[in-house]
């Protein structure tokens, strides 16, 4: 019987699901050492768990730069052109709006919302294209590299490992720019 020796995309990508079932597991073999009195048991569940923490950060982990999304893996993917190009719509509106109501102008500040709430849509309709495509391509690369990892296709699973962690990173980007808009709104209405 043949072991497969290369990696595969839990070893090598932080997961969520794996963060939480380490997390799970860490905290059984720390409740199983206190029941013991296993103080050795108890710290390893302790450091299993402090190890999950750190994934599921990890796995989370993005940066973002206008158009793009970079995972703390180094996988870098490019947000939909609609999603660019619904942001800038927001900004041109919301400069028009402004100017609009520098110079008393109501048709440059309806010309300027009707912008802005255009762009509003645009982006919310890309988002949802490229969180779906994210889940797409991480589902079909999960898939794929199990496959290629069972055939033996180093190569196809290597190519499916990325496939999976551009996914990761498409969709991480849409959660952050999502989690960054929600929190924008609630500063302006506390503030």
């Amino acid at each position: 019987m043949s072991s497969n020796t290369g990696s595969t995309p839990v070893d090598n990508n932080t997961s969520t699901v794996k963060a939480a079932i380490d997390s799970i597991t860490g905290t059984a073999q720390e409740m199983l050492g206190k029941v013991i009195g296993s103080s050795g048991d108890e710290a390893k569940g302790q450091m299993r768990q402090g190890k999950a923490h750190a994934e599921n950060e990890a796995s989370h982990s993005t940066a973002k730069i206008p158009g793009f999304t970079a995972s703390a893996e180094g996988t870098v993917t490019k947000d939909s052109k609609d999603r660019t190009t619904g942001q800038w719509n927001q900004t041109m509106g919301s400069a028009k709006e402004t100017v609009g109501g520098l110079l008393g102008s109501e048709n440059l500040k309806a010309q300027g919302r009707q912008q802005n709430l255009e762009g509003q849509r645009q982006e919310a309709q890309a988002q949802v294209g490229d969180y779906v495509s994210g889940v797409g391509d991480r589902i079909q690369g999960t898939i794929g590299s199990a496959a290629a990892g069972l055939t033996g296709d180093k190569e196809g699973q290597k190519h499916y490992e990325q496939m999976h962690a551009s996914g990761k990173t498409q969709q991480r980007g849409v959660e952050y720019d999502i989690q960054k808009k929600a929190e924008a709104e609630r500063n302006s209405r506390l503030g």
